[in-house]
């Protein structure tokens, strides 16, 4: 969808000083290289879009940074709220690589003019099959398996059989697009899905024929918990001693949303305790784990450094989809997935367009 003519933000890439696009240094190098593997930033030039990588991992940005700046590539988590966007006059849109947002303040970036964009659709996929390879584990007591093995230690794999997996009922907290494409993964496996959300409905529970419930019965049934919510202050440690304490001692909790959707001293606690038979993790508070963190030593607790959905086609998918954000944007067009459409209809969006306009009549 075109932005009508007093809501474009430029004219044309084809103007006198092209659309230019900071990438954040927390994943990628001064190259263009990432972490993640080829982001596709060859779209951006064949589109007549500049780019760069900012010179530092720095956050917040340095304003000096974000000069002459339209838009951001957010590999990461850094900070985009008033104490940078009041000094980026020409930001436009930041355009977060995958879902998450909880460090963007999408109130600030609207007043401020700026479009908020992630990529939902590219992550879900991999993001639930992160989950299930981490229910998979647990199930099957795999890190302790694997030790036994690389020990020579044969002889203790009788302490170690599998929990079952038909009949037992997988509560997914934060239901949502993730949920439902977890829910489909585990369907074949013959177990149960219930979910939870905020709003107690989502459209894919009823097509998935999967009941939502309240936290605290969701918890209370489940075998395996999956936590897939965004954090905001409301989910903030949501998972705390009373919420542990409500779960199964057989039960498993696995967290692919945010580390701090989790109390992670209760969660120690509850391991060392018996409190719940193990845990998935592939988030954490803090980020990386301190080298002498019990979670690191436990055999029931199966660890990823915030990585496990990063595939090939994790990153194809999710880059084609940020980029295709700033490419719509250096167009004149709405990108898809904004996270503040409001911000079209501010003072200082129109403002921001009417100066790029005026820059290159």
């Amino acid at each position: 969808m075109s932005i009508a003519a007093n809501e474009r933000t430029t004219p044309a890439i084809t103007a006198q000083r092209p659309f230019t696009v900071a990438v954040t240094a927390d994943a990628a190098r001064p190259d263009g290289s990432s972490i993640h593997g080829d982001l596709g930033l060859r779209r951006l030039t064949d589109g007549g879009v500049d780019w760069h990588v900012l010179p530092s991992y720095t956050d917040p940005i340095p304003p000096a940074d974000l000069a002459r700046v339209d838009a951001v590539l957010s590999l990461g988590h850094i900070a985009f709220d008033s104490r940078t966007l009041d000094h980026a006059p020409d930001l436009k849109l930041v355009a977060r690589f995958g879902a998450g947002f909880d460090t963007i303040d999408l109130a600030a970036c609207t007043r401020a003019g700026v479009v908020v964009t992630n990529t939902p659709d590219a992550i879900r996929r991999p993001l639930a099959v992160a989950g299930l390879t981490l229910l998979l584990a647990l199930s099957h007591k795999l890190l302790a398996k694997d030790r036994l093995t690389r020990t020579s230690n044969w002889g203790a794999r009788e302490h170690y059989r599998g929990a079952p997996l038909v009949g037992q009922t997988v509560g997914i907290v934060g239901f949502g697009s993730v949920g439902a494409e977890l829910a489909r993964l585990l369907a074949p496996l013959g177990m149960k899905v219930v979910g939870n959300n905020r709003s107690g409905r989502h459209p894919e529970a009823g097509e998935l024929g999967l009941e939502l419930l309240g936290l605290e019965e969701l918890l209370e049934r489940s075998d395996y918990v999956v936590l897939c919510a965004a954090l905001t202050p409301e989910t903030e440690k949501l998972i705390d001693a009373a919420a542990l304490a409500r779960m199964k001692p057989t039960a498993y909790l696995i967290n692919i949303g945010r580390g701090r959707l989790v109390d992670t001293d209760a969660l120690r606690q509850a391991l060392q305790a018996g409190g719940i038979a193990g845990a998935g993790l592939d988030v954490f508070e803090p980020e990386p784990l301190e080298p002498d963190d019990l979670l690191l030593t436990l055999d029931n607790v199966v660890l990823s450094p915030h990585s496990l959905c990063w595939t090939e086609d994790f990153t194809r998918d999710v880059s084609a989809a940020a980029l295709g954000s700033i490419l719509a944007m250096a167009a004149g067009e709405k990108p898809g997935n904004v996270l503040n459409p409001e911000v079209f209809e501010t003072p200082a969006f129109a403002a921001k367009a009417a100066h790029r306009e005026e820059a290159h009549k």
